[in-house]
Parts: C-alpha cells; structure tokens; sequence
C-alpha cells in the first residue's frame, strides 16, 4: 500500500499576520509553514481549491515547488474553519522518502460481531492509531474484520494485522474493541 508524492507549485509568502493571511484566502490561496530537519520555518502559500482536492483523495506526501526549489513534505495537520469545512491553514514537515516517521492514521472496524446476535454490542475504544513506518508506506487506514468476535470478547493492538514494515508504537495490551450485553 505505498503511497506516492504528488507535485504540487508553492510559493513563499512574504507577508505575516491576520489580515495578509485573511487577503490570501479571499485570492483562493492557503496559508502553509514548512518545517524540519533543523532549517527555518518556511512560510508558503499554496491553491486551496486544488490543494482541498489532494487532501480529500488522501495524499498526504508531497512534492512543493517552492520558486524553483523542491522539497519532500509530509502533511502534519489540517486546520478547517469552526465549521469544519474549509481549509484554513496546513503545516508540513520536511521529510526524505527513506526515513521513518510517526503518523496517526484512523483505524476501521468491519463487520458485524458474532456476539451482537447473542445480544451483545460493539464498543469502539481506540479509533486512531499511532504507527512507526517509512515515508512512501503509510498507509490510509488500518481495516480489521470483527465478524468473528462472540459475546465478551476483546481485541487488543497486538491482535490488529498491520502492512508490512509498519510498527504500532501503543502497547500491544491496548483494548482496541470489545463485544459486552447491553443492559
């Protein structure tokens, strides 16, 4: 489940502040900081309607021209507006394609349980999970399949199948799920 780095123009932004951030959406642009591996801070702007388009097919590495010079990035966080609907600002870290990095990625529980037909229901306790792998591997969602689970039974983060070279980095005794009665 490798993931590619999509290119994308970026450009310095000269002007700091709330009004030169809030003239540059209203241009269809999204403010940005690059950062990492021990240069400055490097604020950009980067198009919000076709950036917004990469982000909900869920790329995440990125390859930004900035005026001429590329760097490799990785999407460290999203802010959307108090509606939660548009992008407001993003943060990126510098990142080589070989190195290991620590990313949170959501985790899926399919099927229905065994144990809801006896009566039981499926309590969700971990949704997200934290992972050690390399850049071009990380993957979009971890999936696990519940349908084997009976009444009273719990699956732990040692239990959950990862993609090859992806490491969970919370203790493998973590409850992810579990089946209990319903009272």
């Amino acid at each position: 489940m490798a993931v590619n780095t999509v290119k994308f123009k970026a450009q310095k932004r000269a002007q700091l502040g709330t009004r030169a951030v809030k003239r540059l959406r209203q241009q269809g642009l999204l403010p940005g900081v690059v950062y990492g591996h021990k240069q400055d801070v490097l604020p950009i702007v980067v198009d919000r309607k076709e950036f917004t388009r990469e982000v909900n097919r869920g790329s995440h590495v990125f390859e930004l021209d900035i005026d001429g010079q590329i760097e490799t990035v990785l999407l460290k966080e999203a802010q959307y507006d108090f509606l939660g609907i548009d992008l407001i600002h993003v943060d990126f870290a510098r990142v080589s394609l070989d190195e290991t990095v620590e990313v949170t990625v959501p985790l899926e529980l399919r099927g229905t349980p065994v144990g809801e037909s006896e009566g039981g229901k499926l309590q969700q306790l971990v949704t997200e999970l934290e992972l050690e792998c390399r850049v071009l591997e990380i993957p979009e969602v971890i999936r696990h399949n519940v349908s084997d689970m009976g009444m009273d039974s719990v699956l732990h983060i040692k239990d959950l199948q990862l993609p090859p070279n992806v490491r969970c980095l919370q203790d493998g005794e973590l409850i992810v799920a579990m089946v209990r009665e319903v009272k």
